[in-house]
């Protein structure tokens, strides 16, 4: 498992960065982060050799403020090599930006990401529109290194900084009948070309969905950064959802509305080919999509004549903490 989380919510001891090192690296991350240099800034020094040549907008002042008391966990273990950055910020499904893995890189420039507002609103005591940066007020960020699995059979190895989704929810205060919450990303024409192809007949905006339970799991994230720095506009700048034992297309990128509803919200791909995407995606190596196995899975980044395949682990290896939600349905069927 790349990150398993004790009933307490804490690190085990193996996982804590020595006293030394930790405040050292908090100095030195404050200190480039408020300058603006934390765009070539690594989350582990061991690999900023492979971030080179990659970078990102200068952070705010909220998210620098934050990242000098962020919980760091970036380690993989045995077995498990994070994907390089590179890999991870130029090969991306973000339909917005266009068709192609390298369109979003090339387009997403042009997405505004400051100032960052997103609307609550449904069943929950606190609806109103939220700043990016007061949604996290209360929240440590957190470090996680978790497994990413495209629903294509690719995969990769990243390290998200964060919030766990549940704190959010618990500040906003749903009421009891929100069984479900609803998610929507940002729908600007006017700065996401792809929206203005009609690629694939989507109805834009992007509608994803977790069912209550889901989305208190303390695995599932909202992430605002990766590999240590704020998230490339690709990759979902400035806020996206992570729930790593769901296939991507679950993780939805740069949201602008959390509803919380009581009824199960049609999801995009879901309504555009049910039978082809499910509402709950969960990843499963026995149950094939249509067109493909989901049996093994290619690990980025690999070539033609090495393509770094392996067997997919169910719920991409996460079945050991989020089984349980499953224990009464029928995987096959409830996909």
């Amino acid at each position: 498992m790349l990150i398993k989380i004790p009933a307490s919510g804490e690190c085990r001891e193996p996982e804590v960065t020595a006293e030394a090192a930790y405040l050292n690296r908090r100095q030195v991350l404050r200190g480039l982060v408020c300058s603006g240099a934390v765009a070539g800034l690594p989350s582990f020094a061991e690999a900023s050799e492979r971030y080179s040549g990659v970078t990102t907008a200068p952070a705010p002042e909220w998210f620098a403020d934050k990242l000098t008391n962020a919980r760091w966990q970036a380690v993989a273990p045995e077995g498990e090599a994070i994907t390089p950055f590179a890999d991870a910020s130029q090969y991306n499904n973000f339909y917005e930006f266009g068709p192609n893995k390298a369109d979003p890189a090339r387009h997403a420039s042009a997405l505004k990401v400051e100032p960052w507002t997103v609307l609550i609103d449904g069943e929950v005591d606190q609806p109103r529109r939220y700043a990016l940066e007061d949604l996290c007020s209360e929240s440590q960020l957190e470090e996680r290194i978790y497994r990413l699995r495209c629903v294509e059979a690719w995969s990769m190895v990243i390290p998200w900084l964060g919030v766990p989704l549940a704190q959010l929810i618990r500040q906003v205060q749903p009421h009891s009948s929100a069984k479900f919450i609803r998610f929507e990303t940002a729908y600007r024409p006017e700065e996401m070309r792809g929206t203005r192809s009609g690629f694939g007949l989507i109805d834009w905006p992007y509608v994803e969905g977790l069912r209550m339970d889901e989305a208190m799991h303390p695995l599932t994230l909202l992430a605002v950064g990766m590999y240590g720095r704020t998230l490339p506009n690709q990759n979902g700048a400035p806020l996206r959802l992570v729930v790593p034992w769901k296939y991507g297309f679950k993780s939805i990128k740069s949201i602008v509305r959390i509803s919380f509803v009581r009824e199960q919200p049609t999801t995009t791909w879901q309504s555009m080919a049910p039978q082809e995407y499910g509402f709950y995606a969960n990843v499963n190596p026995k149950v094939s999509h249509p067109r493909w196995s989901q049996a093994r899975e290619r690990r980025l980044p690999g070539s033609l004549f090495s393509p770094n395949l392996r067997d997919t682990l169910l719920f991409n290896g996460y079945a050991e903490q989020v089984a349980g939600l499953y224990s009464s349905m029928d995987l096959s069927k409830d996909y």
